[in-house]
């Protein structure tokens, strides 16, 4: 079940330029974060909104609803990346999703919403560079970015 997140992690982490892992494993734990939307209990939104293999679309569905249009916009878009907080990052997430999120980090919830909140916004950019969000798999995605 974890295979996913963690092969999702690399991905991203390289994405994120290798030096992520120094400040925490950044892409890690987006890359549990996309795993655990992928695969259960809070998966339902995330798969309805963002189609098969892809839960980017259900992640930034969730930070809409939860009044975090300007900001999920600002990353799709070509334009300046708006900051999040991490609590407005625990706020948009399903508390279920969070709390594996952090266990699968080693972290609290709290420190692993900061986390998301630090990383989210670039991870974003670089996975819509055309401005709008991609269709297609996370994986295949996030490997024509990492080229």
């Amino acid at each position: 079940m974890t295979m996913a997140g963690n092969d999702l992690g690399s991905l991203l982490g390289g994405l994120l330029g290798g030096g992520s892992n120094a400040s925490g494993g950044g892409g890690n734990i987006l890359g549990s974060l996309l795993g655990a939307l992928m695969g259960g209990g809070g998966a339902a939104g995330a798969q309805g909104a963002g189609g098969g293999g892809n839960p980017l679309g259900g992640l930034l569905d969730m930070l809409t609803k939860s009044g975090l249009v300007d900001q999920a916009q600002s990353w799709v878009g070509t334009g300046e990346n708006q900051p999040v907080t991490g609590e407005q990052v625990a706020q948009a997430l399903p508390a279920d999703t969070l709390q594996k999120v952090a266990e699968d980090a080693g972290v609290s919830p709290d420190a692993a919403a900061d986390q998301i909140a630090q990383v989210l916004p670039q991870a974003v950019d670089k996975l819509t560079p055309e401005g709008q969000l991609p269709s297609g798999s996370l994986e295949d995605i996030i490997r024509q970015q990492g080229g």
